[in-house]
């Protein structure tokens, strides 16, 4: 039995979109990894600098102030980094979006809308970036932040661990997870393929804000194990792939949350006295 038309070209766009999302998606760890590398000073003490993340050995003096060309390339670090932990969890539902743009209007052209919505999506994960670059300077300035970009303080660190525990199990976390888990039933209550540029990209912006809901706090986790950590990266970013794409994703974000909870209160019974 032969496949009709319509299938084989579904077929090919599922491998042209699936090859895309893995060719960015490699280029994202590329980067980070080369940033990791770059940071590992190999055993230096580094207690009066800081490394800014570059990828070409910058140092600044630790109490410098942050300068622009510094605040950009932190944010950078955080754009590529959540589009190497995201992109895998997002791949489903860009597929559906294509796989529904070229059922709907096979003759039209899906590639391109399915491109904008996934510019949409990373669009606001570059918004959590940006919040994130402050928050990361904020700390920093606070001198919390030591040169691994891990916070220093045991207390924050408990605090930030029992804060996203608590929230892995809110229904805020529940209704974004859910948003994510659903890809067809995601577009299907949200108005369904959009072929003009500016639905394309809203529609995107959309999901990618229910994600940014579902995962920001275990994003801040970051701050917690070192954000240029690269085991504890891949920890988590494992722990979104298996949030979202497997059927107990639910129960699993809630086992993460009870074991953040026992880590952080453990950190605080371990607090000096």
């Amino acid at each position: 039995m032969t496949d009709s038309p319509l299938e084989t070209v579904l077929r090919r766009d599922r491998w042209i979109v699936g090859g895309t999302i893995g060719l960015i998606v490699a280029l994202a760890w590329s980067y980070v990894l080369w940033l990791a590398d770059d940071m590992d000073m190999g055993g230096m003490d580094m207690t009066e600098f800081r490394m800014i993340p570059a990828g070409i050995g910058i140092m600044r003096p630790a109490t410098e102030p942050w300068r622009a060309i510094e605040f950009a390339y932190v944010f950078l670090m955080w754009a590529v980094m959540m589009v190497g932990m995201m992109a895998p969890s997002a791949a489903p539902m860009i597929l559906m979006y294509a796989r529904v743009g070229r059922q709907g209007k096979a003759q039209g052209k899906p590639f391109a809308a399915t491109g904008w919505f996934a510019a949409g999506y990373l669009l606001a994960w570059c918004g959590f970036s940006l919040a994130a670059t402050f928050l990361q300077w904020a700390i920093e300035r606070a001198a919390l932040l030591d040169s691994r970009m891990a916070i220093a303080s045991n207390l924050l660190g408990a605090i930030v661990l029992i804060a996203a525990g608590v929230y892995q199990w809110t229904p805020l976390k529940d209704v974004c997870l859910a948003q994510c888990q659903s890809p067809f039933l995601f577009l299907m209550r949200h108005g369904g393929f959009r072929g003009d540029l500016r639905g394309c990209l809203l529609l995107g912006f959309r999901h990618g804000a229910y994600c940014v809901g579902c995962c920001w706090v275990l994003m801040a986790l970051l701050f917690v194990g070192g954000v240029m950590n690269v085991l504890w990266i891949a920890l988590l970013a494992l722990l979104v792939l298996l949030e979202k794409l497997t059927p107990v994703g639910r129960w699993i974000a809630r086992a993460a949350g009870l074991a953040c909870v026992a880590a952080g209160a453990w950190l605080l019974l371990s607090l000096p006295h």
